[in-house]
């Protein structure tokens, strides 16, 4: 085991710190000099000796001292001149003492240090202030010599000082540390801190204040150095919401009543009680900069239960991507997990537009009736646009939860304000850039699409293989359906083929990192494919997990000190991001998505772009941690091959103080108290007379 960190000075509760200020000591010894020589007395003529006896008798005696009497100034003065020496000694009463020449302090900056806590004298205050005051106590018990650096412990280790040796700027250092609203790892800090002492020579020792709440619990074993842990704040009752998800359905679906026709937004908390008794509270919906309640349930939480709680409300087509904030009323010691975020869905109906190109292979106005694709071999030429469309139509519209719109490419290219979510279909071309969300591309002509280059025509192709691992191939199969010609498809990436036959690869995935695309090269209509239910399936597939990027908008989870990725259009220009707080935070655009690259905060994140398709987007970040929010006493487990020793602050004498200043004022009040002796005003004798000199 390592040695305490903590060690009480029961038999020396003053140390000095720098004992050469003691050499003033030395000047003693000249003060009671000048007080017992004898003092060379003049002569002057008076009318009797008799009232001088005593000066006449010390004026006759040979040596040249007298005998040391008290007297208050040399009392004064030598009192004066001992607490001068003593303040330049620098006194101080350790109660604590950091032992090591190099010492790396690591502060647990995650989101439970935000709970309310009781400091020494039961003043209100936080877990994360208790530990900076901790942090700043162990400062001043070093070793005089000794350096020391801070880190911070968040979802990532951050350098809050260096390896330094002025405590002041030390100290000052710790001032900015604040929880944030993340989950912490520990064992990126730890891994920081040994890396940064491991070159140095002499004792080294890491110090991690904490309060015990990990969220990986096995981030302190294995250390090499000597480890030790002090935890902070007592263990507290706290209720949270652990889980959100908002999504657009039908009135009385959430219910298990009969659907209705009107629309409905619907929100699915998970409300947990980490506590040992019951919480009664309200959970509230409104919107974001609303006062206004949408909605609102009283709930009884039992100890240790985790509690679904639905709200529901029916939005206006204003209400469209606002956001939302769930509370949790009263508020308890940890109100960061009291309250939630979300975004209003963009409404129940996911809009389609379907462009036709034109003619692709085929001679223009001869692509084949609906139907006709049931005996290949017969009607149009391969890649015909008209009769493919007509089936993609047909298969779009029969989705009840889809609005479909048909018209040209130059439609599509020219529409204002269309909705950046719609999922778009080409047939018959292969546009660059086109709008909306995600993509499916039938039929396109020769050349270069999305970075699969359309070959040459492949006749009467034989399907082979298709990736059901992928989703938007998922439930179906291709047994059967046979193809009157296909355009052979060369992808970037052997991965990206999705529908292969003997002759080539007839359909890739042509996904970017903003949307997921899919190209056909073939004419859906030139084939029997329409009249089997893999081809409904397929449109399906398609049509819901356009659904899904629209409901989230966003590339991976929105969870707070994770990036957030946003789907923004790829023409996009002057981007801008501002955090929960109004602050402008740093974002990065490539390919279509927007990246910020830290959400400290849990809160709503808003992002606004210029260009063709200007728009905005808002975006919710969440805590949702049952880690954090859960306050309730855990062991720490720490182990390491240095040694490793856990204490709590509560258990460790008080901190280490300076007297230099309360020592010179005293010696100063000395010095005082001796001037106005010399300089007072003597009291006149009774009658008038004088006092003998």
């Amino acid at each position: 085991m390592a040695a305490p960190l903590a060690q009480a000075s029961a038999g020396a509760p003053l140390a000095l710190l720098s004992p050469t200020g003691l050499w003033l000591l030395a000047l003693l010894g000249p003060l009671v000099l000048l007080y017992i020589l004898k003092i060379k007395r003049s002569r002057r003529r008076v009318p009797s000796t008799w009232l001088w006896a005593a000066a006449q008798r010390d004026l006759m005696a040979r040596a040249p001292f007298r005998r040391l009497l008290a007297q208050l100034p040399l009392i004064l003065q030598a009192l004066a001149l001992a607490l001068l020496a003593l303040a330049l000694a620098r006194p101080a009463s350790r109660g604590r003492e950091l032992t090591g020449d190099h010492v790396a302090i690591i502060l647990d900056a995650s989101a439970s240090m935000s709970a309310a806590a009781r400091g020494p004298s039961g003043e209100a205050t936080t877990r994360i202030e208790l530990a900076k005051q901790l942090a700043r106590d162990l400062l001043s018990g070093l070793a005089p010599g000794s350096d020391a650096l801070i880190l911070e412990a968040g979802r990532d280790a951050r350098l809050v000082a260096a390896l330094d040796r002025d405590l002041v700027r030390l100290k000052a250092a710790l001032d900015p540390v604040a929880a944030r609203d993340v989950e912490g790892d520990l064992g990126a800090a730890v891994a920081l801190a040994v890396d940064r002492l491991r070159q140095l020579g002499g004792a080294r020792r890491i110090v991690v204040i904490t309060d015990g709440n990990l969220a990986r619990p096995g981030a302190l074993r294995g250390v090499s150095l000597p480890l030790d842990v002090i935890t902070v704040g007592d263990p507290i009752d706290n209720a949270a919401i652990v889980r959100v998800d908002v999504r657009s359905g039908s009135a009385g679906s959430a219910s298990g009543e009969p659907a209705e026709a009107s629309e409905e937004v619907q929100a699915f908390l998970v409300v947990a009680n980490f506590g040992a008794q019951p919480r009664d509270v309200y959970v509230t919906m409104r919107q974001d900069s609303a006062l206004d309640v949408l909605g609102s349930r009283r709930v009884l939480v039992k100890p240790g239960e985790r509690l679904p709680v639905v709200l529901t409300f029916r939005p206006s087509p204003g209400d469209y991507r606002k956001g939302l904030v769930f509370e949790l009323s009263p508020r308890d010691a940890m109100p960061l997990d009291d309250v939630a975020y979300g975004r209003v869905p963009a409404g129940d109906k996911l809009p389609v537009f379907l462009a036709s190109g034109g003619a692709g292979r085929g001679d223009p106005g001869t692509g084949a009736q609906p139907g006709a694709g049931a005996q290949p071999g017969t009607g149009a030429q391969p890649g015909a646009a008209s009769g493919g469309a007509a089936w993609l139509e047909r298969a779009l519209a029969s989705d009840p939860m889809t609005s479909v719109t048909s018209g040209g490419l130059a439609d599509l290219l020219g529409a204002p304000g269309l909705d950046p979510d719609t999922f778009v279909v080409i047939d018959g071309a292969c546009p660059p850039d086109p709008p909306g969300g995600d993509l499916l591309i039938v039929n396109p002509p020769p050349g270069r699409c999305f970075g699969t280059v359309v070959g040459q025509a492949l006749e009467r192709p034989t399907l082979t293989s298709w990736d059901t691992a992928d989703p938007r191939l998922r439930f179906l199969t291709l047994d059967g359906v046979h193809l009157r010609a296909a355009s052979s498809l060369t992808p970037e990436a052997a991965a990206q083929a999705l529908i292969r036959a003997q002759e080539g690869t007839i359909a890739t995935d042509i996904s970017t990192s903003s949307r997921t695309g899919t190209l056909l090269g073939f004419d859906v209509g030139e084939s029997d494919w329409p009249l089997k239910a893999s081809f409904v399936l397929f449109v399906r597939n398609l049509l819901e997990q356009a659904r899904a990027h629209r409901a989230h908008g966003i590339t991976g989870p929105a969870r707070t000190g994770e990036p957030l990725r946003v789907s923004v259009p790829a023409t996009a220009q002057d981007l801008q991001a501002i955090g929960p707080a109004g602050e402008r935070l740093d974002v990065a655009q490539r390919a279509g998505v927007a990246v910020v690259a830290e959400t400290p905060r849990a809160g709503l994140y808003r992002l606004a772009w210029q260009g063709p398709q200007a728009g905005s987007a808002v975006v919710p970040a969440n805590l949702t941690s049952v880690a954090e929010s859960d306050l309730t006493p855990r062991p720490v487990v720490a182990e390491g091959g240095g040694g490793v020793a856990v204490s709590s602050a509560a258990g460790e004498p008080d901190a280490h103080t300076e007297w230099t200043w309360l020592v010179a004022l005293a010696a100063l009040a000395f010095v005082v108290v001796d001037v106005w002796y010399f300089t007072r005003v003597p009291r006149p004798l009774r009658g008038g007379g004088s006092p003998a000199g």
